[in-house]
């Protein structure tokens, strides 16, 4: 069957405006269907995308046109909507982080499980194509074992515009709940998924924005290797400057974007003020900016990562991966997706068209989510890691 994949959406926000370009311009994917609680937002999916603008979550589910769902409603609302589109006998893919709790992600798990409909987790950047090329240089074993990563990312993450749960760790929100689950995922992808300890610190230094805006963390798996992760979300340095100027999204970035994001928020009047300039600048608002149509000249990223094996040091590029070894610095190229994002759409393809099996499925992304939460509370170990899997190749 190659008739394109049918999606419905949930959420019209942030999320799904960071993955419209891939929704608009993959031609095995169609948009069919979505609701928003922003009337603004529902009128332009019907005007501007041609999808069918419903009035609830349960429409949208019941909508027989709908083949996949997907979830892009705020962090709380997840587990709630997963169970939902299973109940109507609909596959989903639901944004990270997968839940906000492993209790969460149990009944997501078992509610596919108990549908027969498939469950994805994404978009993480573990998806992006220069990690997944790293994966399989060190499937191949040419390299030797993986003993160490380092990954760091520094953002302006806390001061843009953020609705009030999104300031609440109990609500999903900070830097571990929303960006953790991009660089675990990513390590535990490169390492092989079975994260044995964790010992993680992190900061709260704004008393104004009362959430993590900074961690960092040691994650140590079956087999020896560890790595180390360090997030700084306070919008003063840029780690963007160390993959060549490229942002996160893959495209030229201004080099003074933390200090502009800074300056907006500090003229932001109250929370009800900010909560609608994050609303206006996404999908229908008055300040959304539509992208144009473009093949990606890089991959996404999520920041430095360093990969060091036993034969060779691996670096990955928005364009690829650099390895260092005896024979000297070689880079190998990795095939971009046509579309951003492609990636994500590869992996629905495989599992809706093709029958294989998932990479991103619920046991591994309810992983990524057991160690986040032990992130939090500072420490975990083998007998309460539970749930870790290993990365399917």
């Amino acid at each position: 069957m190659n008739a394109p994949l049918r999606i419905g959406v949930l959420g019209l926000g942030r999320a799904f405006t960071l993955m419209l370009p891939t929704w608009r311009d993959d031609a095995r994917v169609q948009l069919v269907a979505g609701f928003d609680p922003r009337q603004s937002a529902r009128l332009a999916f019907a005007q501007q995308l041609g999808g069918v603008a419903h009035s609830s979550a349960e429409a949208v589910c019941a909508d027989p046109a709908v083949e996949w769902v997907y979830v892009a409603t705020p962090h709380q609302m997840h587990a709630e909507h997963v169970g939902l589109a299973a109940r109507c006998g609909k596959h989903v893919l639901v944004e990270k982080p997968m839940a906000l709790s492993l209790t969460e992600a149990d009944q997501m798990i078992a509610a596919c499980q108990q549908a027969g409909t498939h469950l994805l987790i994404g978009h993480s950047h573990s998806y992006n194509a220069p990690v997944l090329l790293a994966r399989q240089l060190i499937a191949s074993g040419h390299f030797g074992a993986v003993r160490m990563i380092h990954a760091m990312q520094y953002t302006d993450f806390l001061y843009r515009p953020r609705r009030p749960e999104e300031l609440d760790t109990a609500q999903g929100g900070g830097v571990i709940f929303s960006q953790a689950a991009h660089q675990v995922d990513v390590v535990r992808l490169l390492a092989g998924g079975l994260v044995e300890r964790v010992s993680a610190v992190s900061g709260r230094w704004d008393p104004l924005r009362p959430t993590e805006g900074a961690y960092s963390a040691l994650l140590s798996f079956a087999g020896g290797a560890f790595a180390s992760l360090s997030y700084n979300g306070y919008g003063h340095y840029d780690s963007d400057l160390l993959m060549d100027g490229l942002g996160e999204l893959g495209q030229p970035k201004n080099p003074q974007a933390h200090a502009q994001t800074r300056q907006r928020h500090a003229q932001m009047s109250d929370e009800l003020a900010e909560a609608q300039a994050k609303a206006e600048r996404n999908f229908g608002g008055s300040a959304y900016q539509e992208a144009a149509p473009q093949p990606p000249q890089s991959a996404q990223h999520f920041g430095p990562v360093l990969i060091s094996c036993d034969q060779a040091d691996l670096r990955l590029t928005p364009l690829g991966v650099e390895v260092h070894s005896a024979q000297g610095r070689q880079f190998i190229a990795a095939e971009l997706p046509a579309v951003p994002r492609g990636e994500v759409v590869d992996e629905l393809w495989s599992v809706g068209r093709l029958g294989q099996a998932a990479r991103h499925d619920g046991p591994w992304s309810r992983a990524t989510l057991e160690v986040c939460l032990a992130m939090l509370t500072g420490q975990a170990s083998p007998e309460t890691l539970r749930h870790q899997v290993p990365t399917r190749d």
